[in-house]
């Protein structure tokens, strides 16, 4: 039981800071992630915090940015809409 009791404190504790961070404003997160990194991280824990660290010059979202999104999908050809008429019944 205690356990359980355990895992189930580690993954509150774990969306806690998950739904911190994403509600967090851009420059918090830009805050929060210069401060991790003067602390020894994980090397997977550092490379995100490096991401966010640096956002701002990336328009401030952490993404990849547009100009990484690949090639541009193509806008569907133009077709012309056809009415069809109903058959008249005859009464």
């Amino acid at each position: 039981m205690l356990l359980q009791s355990l895992i189930v404190a580690l993954l509150v504790a774990a969306c806690c800071v998950y739904v911190a961070w994403s509600l967090l404003p851009a420059a918090a997160r830009r805050a929060v992630a210069v401060a991790m990194l003067r602390v020894p991280l994980p090397a997977g824990a550092a490379r995100f915090m490096r991401k966010h660290a640096v956002a701002s010059a990336a328009g401030g979202c952490a993404c990849e940015g547009c100009e990484h999104a690949g090639a541009a999908v193509k806008a569907p050809a133009e077709q012309p809409v056809i009415f069809q008429r109903r058959p008249q019944n005859p009464r």
